[in-house]
């Protein structure tokens, strides 16, 4: 470890606070000179789940688009503006181009949030869905009038969490849902242009009688969060009429729709 930080007792602080985690120390050791032991310390959670995202990170298939080598991308210079609950980080790169020239050196910023899971609640035999509805800081940031937003249950994957466990978790603060078989339905970035954003979307089979919607929220995380049943159809309608707007929501939409005959089939 001396060779990686040398003998600086505040370089060793720093690597330290990873607790061994090799994704996570690499992601400290770029903000040496940037951030105080401190103030790593005071988002040390945060990072543990950007760290466990990036870690998650496996590559997709690459029949059709260009096959990355890790020397096609030259970091110059990586910085972090700004950091709190999410972050911001800079950096100024090379990229190889399709000629196969490097590009001249560019800045890009990206904001730093975690993978995150959806799941939507899905009652095959009375043929019905339970949306989420709160109050969105995006919408409202961007001057939308009506920053609630309808979803699917969603939430951050913690560090050390699979997906699918943080899917189960999210229907109970959010819901109060025990959710049955998961059902995938995509992982995907849904602004690759400037978020590290990776969604996981679920369907889960779940029972949802009359009265199962309700109001829920984690209170130390001044969550507000009203359910509704709705029917198949209607969640369709809202689609169609744009009152669902979130892309994750409209996704899982679309595939329920090509898969719910096979669904309830089966069921």
């Amino acid at each position: 470890m001396d060779d990686i930080i040398g003998k600086d007792p505040e370089r060793r602080a720093f690597f330290e606070a990873a607790g061994g985690d090799v994704e996570l120390a690499a992601d400290i050791m770029a903000l040496y000179g940037q951030r105080s032991p401190e103030q790593i310390r005071a988002r040390l959670e945060q990072m543990r789940v950007a760290a466990s995202s990036r870690a998650r990170a496996v590559p997709a298939p690459t029949e059709l688009r260009h096959h990355a080598l890790p020397a096609e991308v030259e970091v110059l210079r990586r910085r972090q503006p700004y950091a709190h609950f999410f972050a911001v980080e800079e950096y100024d790169l090379h990229f190889r181009r399709f000629d196969g020239t490097q590009s001249d050196a560019i800045n890009r910023a990206v904001f730093v949030s975690g993978d995150a899971v959806t799941v939507l609640p899905y009652d095959p035999v009375r043929d019905r869905v339970l949306l989420v509805e709160q109050f969105r800081a995006g919408p409202f940031g961007r001057g939308d009038a009506q920053p609630w937003q309808l979803e699917a249950i969603a939430g951050r994957i913690d560090a050390g969490e699979t997906p699918e466990q943080a899917a189960r978790r999210e229907a109970v603060e959010e819901a109060g849902l025990t959710l049955g078989d998961l059902l995938h339905v995509s992982s995907y970035y849904p602004s690759p242009g400037a978020k590290t954003e990776f969604i996981y979307s679920y369907v889960a089979i779940t029972d949802l009688p009359d009265g199962a919607a309700g109001v829920f929220g984690v209170e130390g995380e001044a969550e507000d969060i009203r359910g509704h049943l709705v029917p198949f159809d209607g969640m369709m309608d809202l689609v169609a009429s744009g009152e669902i707007q979130n892309s994750p929501l409209i996704v899982t939409a679309l595939w329920l729709a090509r898969e719910r005959a096979r669904i309830r089939a089966s069921g």
